[in-house]
């Protein structure tokens, strides 16, 4: 058994085509989709995650508002801009850009932005929805990462689903997203004694520890699903997952690239998030 890649590129361009349509329609009716995004600071990887937004925002049809600020900017006036953008009818979708100046507290950052623009999903509001099942805004990347699962065709109802991590922004929204398409899930991390004893029960592991080699072959289950989020480098210095990719392929009967497979998926599905938000508005 050799492991069918599921393209994130492929899938992200068939979304992002959706989006498109979703966004003319609101245009139309006088409802352009806006996004604002905040970049506090020089970090060059901020910068062309930003840039990556922006030019997203503009191929899909979504207004996109950016607003770069020296790294001395304040909390407090950061946060009085959050208000007045909270405010502001044209925008449907606030984000900030991580990592902010350590003399900004991240997490006041995020609750300061309405929920009802918390297109990155990460208040703590968005999160008790997800764990309730409510309606709400789903963190981007575990967001995409189902979209990915469910481009399989392979039903995800009453599989053994084992997420790798147990971080706010991946591990534990990703873990609540699967239980709610009725997986059976198994959460391990850092402190798991034997992680192989799990993986080689699971039909599908998410891997998100920012760790190479995370996952390796003898312990996969042949035939699962393997969806690997991380984002590393090899000795060679060229881009690599969580998952030891040369050994965990062969068994495996669906297998993420990195790159070109949860990647794409994450600004993608925030351009979903900015139109659901945008729709909500316009009835």
């Amino acid at each position: 058994m050799t492991a069918q890649l599921i393209d994130g590129v492929a899938l992200s361009r068939k979304i992002r085509e959706e989006v498109a349509q979703r966004a003319a329609a609101l245009t139309a009716r006088g409802h352009q989709p806006g996004l604002a995004v905040i970049l506090v600071g020089d970090d060059p990887a901020s910068a062309t995650y930003v840039k990556n937004k922006v030019k997203a925002c503009a191929d899909a049809g979504v207004h996109s508002v950016l607003e770069k600020y020296d790294a001395a900017l304040s909390e407090a006036d950061l946060l009085a801009r959050l208000d007045a953008l909270n405010s502001d009818p044209t925008i449907h979708g606030i984000l900030v850009q991580m990592p902010l100046p350590k003399h900004i507290d991240p997490q006041k950052v995020i609750e300061r932005i309405s929920t009802a623009k918390d297109v990155d999903g990460y208040s703590v509001q968005s999160a008790g929805d997800l764990m309730a099942g409510l309606p709400g805004f789903r963190p981007c990347t575990p967001y995409g990462c189902m979209k990915l699962i469910e481009s399989t065709g392979v039903p995800i109802k009453g599989k053994h689903a084992v997420v790798i991590g147990r971080s706010n922004t991946v591990g534990k929204p990703m873990a609540l997203l699967l239980l709610q398409a009725n997986a059976t899930v198994t959460i391990c991390h850092s402190a798991t004694v034997d992680i192989g004893a799990h993986t080689r029960q699971a039909d599908i592991v998410v891997v998100a520890t920012g760790r190479r080699d995370t996952l390796r072959g003898d312990m996969v289950k042949p035939g699962a699903i393997v969806i690997d989020v991380g984002i590393n480098r090899n000795d060679e210095g060229k881009l690599c997952g969580d998952v030891d990719f040369a050994s965990v392929a062969p068994l495996a009967s669906f297998i993420t690239p990195v790159p070109g497979g949860v990647g794409p998926m994450t600004i993608t599905m925030l351009l979903m998030n900015t139109i659901e938000s945008a729709e909500r508005v316009a009835g």
